[in-house]
């Protein structure tokens, strides 16, 4: 099919491109968002949203910039925004097209005029640059651009008040703007001559619809500081600049605008839009390498930076962007253990997975490079387990791990609605056992290999023990499945997707018999095209649809909703069980995806689905775990394809099992 084309007779149907957003990023913590027809829905949406400090938090700096046209004393605004309920002014009615690649691009037509726009964030510093092209023209043409400025924490809203600064302060080819004193100055710049009329004001109720869809405050006021004006020859292209730095010259904004330009790639298919989309979740910023969540509301998180990462980085072979990411993690360990949200106080499988992580990042530098490098960390992590963190998280002499709080979800099932846990699963959950039985078995492997043979003496009676209880606590009389969570009350046997990690991972407790019946499970009660359910729709606490208020999603998220991150171990544990047969039902997920990268996130892949059909996409329009889900089947399925492929000598080839006491490798 082809990628990214958008129906030039739809982009004035509001309900087509209102649903289609457009995302760039810089690399170090800032992006651009809108819809396709510049129109903010909501509050996260801006031109020029960035940190400005140490934290991580971003600021919605410029929100808008609006285009008019001026012919024969006559002016035609291009913009479009919503004022409670109104759209004013209307002028997606003159758009003729948009493109998404190279950059996005934006083409107007208003009688004679043809006026063509490109919008291109800047990597790696905070900047912004469109250019404009007035393509078409038959008699003298002036543009005039005016900015409108937000200077607010992109999850707050902006309101009219006498602390703002509206004035403006000139500066060569524009002028600067900083509304509170604790922002730093944005840099507004044309590369041409043009004349800046100061006429601040504020203009009020902006109206975002996505915001008021999900039940919050969905209406701000915006300052404009003034407009700029210059007249536009046929042919003549003018870039507007708005930056943290002064741009020195016109040249300066020439030279970064094509430099810029001539570096962007082509988005020629499905897998290169998700590998462009994979990259943008990267954050290099302050020596640090985290992976963003999801765009456009979320951060740095790190279960789903470690759940994501194999495949943002490694199925594009950018094991560099993966090593800084787990040196960042391991550079903030304290006592054995990581430290924040990755710490197993907060998330007691985090930890775990990071082994799962080195696995992946072995198949392309190497064990010997993982375990020269982590391997002290691997055996820290280990031992915090066993040690105990915070009351919170322990080993117990059965050689289970049990976590468990007070109203203080610790796994990824982590919604709280009323201070109460959505999901309560404290206990032995089977994730993060799976998790546990699969770290330990894989740096013992690495032990053994590398002669540490204190370590291999000290750990080596423990897999058996794990994998003897995990047996006798989740595997119940009269059940095809495991249970979700075992504790001193109960064995809950709610049909969720977390026992595909029990057999999913490279190092499994569970039989081929067991794996065959998880399997038919799953693929009864959970499988959808877009991943799996969160729970069963027998359960009559099953939700279809994740929509109305706040609290109602949480509950819908984490008790219906179809999540994409489990696919991979969905894949990995089919193709144990059933071999280069799975292929064809492989390559048809991954074919369901196709499609939605043309809504919703351009591009990308949306943070969760409803659990109904027609399975509409749900949450942050950009979501690392989803891309990286989707990017490794991707990479399962060339590997597999590879593979398979007639050996070139005449050996033999194709999937190549080994098995070992307690585990099942498909190599």
């Amino acid at each position: 099919m082809a990628v990214l084309t958008f129906d030039k007779n739809e982009l004035g149907n509001l309900e087509y491109s209102l649903r289609r957003e457009m995302l760039a990023t810089d690399r170090i913590g800032g992006y651009m968002s809108t819809t396709i027809v510049g129109c903010n829905t909501r509050k996260y949406h801006g031109l020029m949203v960035a940190p400005i400090d140490d934290t991580d938090r971003a600021y919605v700096l410029l929100s808008s910039l609006d285009e008019t046209v001026v012919q024969h004393d006559q002016s035609f605004n291009l913009a479009l925004h919503r004022y409670r309920g109104v759209y004013e002014p209307r002028g997606h009615k003159y758009i003729t097209d948009f493109a998404y690649t190279p950059t996005p691009t934006i083409t107007y037509r208003v009688g004679g005029v043809v006026l063509r726009k490109e919008l291109l964030w800047i990597h790696r510093r905070t900047q912004l640059m469109i250019r404009y092209t007035l393509v078409e023209a038959h008699s003298r043409t002036w543009l005039r651009l005016r900015p409108f400025l937000a200077f607010r924490d992109k999850h707050a809203l902006s309101k009219a008040n006498m602390e703002a600064d509206g004035r403006s302060y000139p500066i060569p080819g524009g002028v600067r703007c900083r509304l509170y004193d604790s922002f730093p100055w944005l840099y507004m710049q044309t590369n041409l001559d043009s004349e800046f009329v100061a006429a601040p004001d504020w203009y009020y109720g902006f109206e975002y619809r996505e915001e008021l869809e999900r039940g919050y405050d969905g209406h701000e006021d915006l300052l404009t500081p003034g407009y700029f004006e210059l007249e536009l020859h046929r042919g003549e292209s003018v870039i507007f600049s708005a930056s943290l730095d002064e741009m020195a010259s016109p040249g300066t904004i020439d030279d970064i605008y094509a430099a810029s330009l001539a570096r962007r790639t082509h988005k020629t298919d499905f897998i290169s839009c998700l590998e462009h989309s994979a990259r943008q979740f990267i954050v290099r910023r302050h020596g640090r390498t985290e992976v963003v969540a999801g765009y456009p509301w979320e951060s740095a998180d790190p279960r789903r930076g470690l759940i994501a990462l194999p495949g943002i980085t490694l199925e594009q072979n950018h094991k560099e962007d993966c090593i800084a990411c787990l040196d960042t993690l391991v550079g903030d360990m304290r006592d054995g253990m990581f430290t924040g949200d990755a710490s197993a106080f907060r998330q007691a499988d985090t930890p775990l997975g990071f082994f799962w992580v080195l696995q992946e990042l072995a198949r392309h530098t190497g064990e010997a490079f993982v375990w020269e490098r982590y391997g002290g960390a691997m055996k820290q992590l280990l031992d915090s387990y066993r040690r105990g963190v915070g009351g919170r998280v322990a080993l117990h002499g059965n050689g289970l791990v049990w976590a468990a709080a007070d109203n203080v979800p610790l796994t990824w099932m982590n919604s709280v609605v009323d201070g109460v846990a959505v999901t309560p699963r404290s206990g032995y959950q089977i994730e993060v056992n799976a998790l546990w039985y699969n770290a330990v078995c894989y740096t013992l492997e690495l032990a053994r290999r590398f002669g540490d043979e204190p370590f291999v003496r000290e750990w080596e009676a423990m897999p058996e023990r794990t994998r003897s209880s995990f047996a006798e606590k989740f595997w119940l009389p009269g059940l095809s499945y495991p249970a979700d969570y075992v504790n001193g009350e109960e064995a809950n046997t709610f049909i969720r997707p977390n026992m595909l990690v029990a057999c999913g991972l490279p190092y499994t407790m569970l039989t081929e018999e067991q794996r065959f019946g998880v399997l038919r499970t799953v693929e009864q009660h959970l499988l959808t095209p877009k991943g799996l359910r969160s729970l069963s729709p027998r359960n009559p606490l099953y939700k279809g649809r994740c929509e109305g208020s706040p609290d109602e999603r949480d509950v819908a998220g984490k008790n219906g909703s179809v999540w994409v991150w489990y696919l991979p171990y969905y894949a990995a544990a089919s193709f144990a069980a059933l071999g280069d047969a799975f292929l064809p039902r492989a390559e048809e997920l991954l074919a369901s995806f196709e499609e939605d990268i043309q809504s919703d996130g351009i591009g990308s892949l949306s943070e969760l689905y409803d659990a109904d059909p027609p399975h509409a996409a749900r949450g942050a329009v950009s979501e690392a775990w989803s891309v990286g889900a989707v990017l490794a089947l991707h990479d399962m399925i060339e590997r597999r394809r590879a593979a398979a492929a007639p050996a070139p000598s005449g050996r033999a080839s194709g999937a190549k099992r080994t098995k070992k006491a307690g585990k099942e490798k498909i190599r």
